[in-house]
């Protein structure tokens, strides 16, 4: 892991790079891959299949009777695991739904506002180095408490041909409505353009790898909404003399194993913890049956050390992580300070597990410094407000001499009559 000690503002945005490749470099290789499935459609998509998953697929979509077969493979004791997990995650989910709001502005002016679901909603699950079947309850559960009526959800082949079970069992434990076998960019290609058989939708949600979130990034160019440009995953860990080292070890690697391009990033007030902990992590990693992996992200990573808290909080909004865990003995500080972040972790007790699967939060979030500007899914992002309004006759007359004063400002002489006619019309 590369170490800083106490670097100064102005080092700060090179060391908040993340380990990306550029998304302009990308962009004609994802501009082919949506080009080719426009013109060729599943012919397309069974060929990208063959190449990159190494997989034969002569039809894309889980028919009912391998989803049987796939509830059948899953072990009760996992069941019961997911559906606790949809159970909390649920219950957290539900909690965010809200009333329309009604409200007269001035005298007979009524304006509202009402949620709908957007109808036709599709999920990206990652399956490459590891079925990621919590990334369905994340998805599909919120959809579906929104009311959205077609949730389509890819995800890549095994070698077998088929989804993960896990992947499967969830999709149908949520409500899912349709699932195909097929990753990668052209996945979002497919859900984002409609193929001959997987449905076009209106917005597109899910993490990725660098291809995938390029892929959704250009689809949202005028093809379909999406979520947020959901990278790599990354994780800040914030510790001072107090916390547990074998706990922050464990944080670390657990980020580290998701992928090469993962970034696990320290921030302490205590720099002597870090040889001590870097032992730690060397022992904990030499456990790991993806260590090789994990190692390569830890190349990628982090340790930073400041004088005082003030600074380390500084810097973490600064870096703006997807994840951030607060393991020091004055949280509240901490807590206080945050400004932008994806998802909050908070004391000894509280790992990035916990939301990565169960505890109700979203582990759907922003990645590389976009938790500036966007939030994690949440129930709203299933859903689009519209705005009604109702202008009575004591409305209008109050109201009206004031929008024809502004639309005449604007040189907009049609907007003025609209207003002047209905005016002269009560005279």
């Amino acid at each position: 892991m590369q170490q800083y000690t106490n670097p100064t503002q102005n080092e700060w945005e090179a060391i908040c790079q993340r380990p990306t490749a550029s998304l302009e470099a990308m962009m004609p290789t994802i501009k082919s891959v949506f080009d080719r499935v426009a013109e060729e459609g599943d012919r397309a998509l069974r060929a990208y299949t063959k190449e990159f998953d190494g997989v034969i697929c002569d039809s894309l979509c889980i028919t009912q009777d391998q989803i049987l077969a796939a509830v059948a493979q899953i072990p009760n004791p996992l069941k019961e695991a997911i559906q606790q997990a949809h159970q909390n995650i649920e219950t957290f989910h539900k909690a965010q739904q809200t009333e329309p709001v009604h409200v007269e502005t001035q005298a007979g002016v009524k304006c509202w506002q009402q949620k709908y679901p957007i109808e036709k909603v599709g999920l990206y699950i990652p399956g490459g180095t590891a079925p990621l079947f919590s990334t369905v309850l994340m998805l599909a559960i919120p959809a579906k408490i929104a009311g959205c009526r077609e949730i389509v959800l890819c995800s890549p082949p095994q070698k077998n041909g088929q989804i993960a079970p896990e992947v499967v069992y969830t999709a149908q434990l949520c409500g899912v409505t349709q699932l195909f076998t097929v990753g990668g960019a052209q996945a979002i290609a497919a859900m984002a353009l409609g193929t001959e058989s997987i449905p076009q939708v209106d917005k597109l949600f899910g993490p990725g790898n660098q291809y995938v979130t390029a892929a959704k990034q250009y689809a949202s160019q005028g093809k379909a909404a999406i979520d947020m440009p959901a990278g790599p995953s990354e994780v800040l860990i914030a510790i001072d003399a107090t916390a547990n080292l074998e706990f922050v070890a464990a944080d670390l690697l657990s980020q580290a194993e998701h992928g090469v391009d993962s970034q696990v990033v320290l921030v302490t007030t205590a720099p002597d913890k870090i040889p001590i902990l870097e032992e730690i992590l060397k022992h904990q990693l030499n456990a790991l049956a993806r260590k090789e992996m994990a190692a390569k992200a830890l190349g990628n990573s982090k340790l930073i050390s400041f004088n005082d808290s003030e600074t380390a909080i500084a810097f973490v909004n600064d870096y703006a992580p997807e994840h951030y865990i607060i393991n020091v003995s004055d949280t509240q500080t901490y807590v206080n300070g945050v400004r932008h972040a994806g998802s909050v972790f908070i004391g000894p007790y509280t790992p990035e597990s916990v939301g990565d699967y169960a505890s109700g939060t979203n582990h759907t979030l922003p990645t590389n410094g976009y938790a500036r500007q966007y939030s994690g899914v949440n129930l709203d992002s299933f859903l689009k407000a519209i705005t009604f309004q109702e202008i009575s006759v004591e409305g209008i007359q109050a109201l009206g001499p004031a929008v024809e004063k502004m639309a005449a400002a604007e040189g907009l002489d049609a907007h003025k009559n609209a207003v002047s006619l209905r005016l002269k019309s009560l005279l």
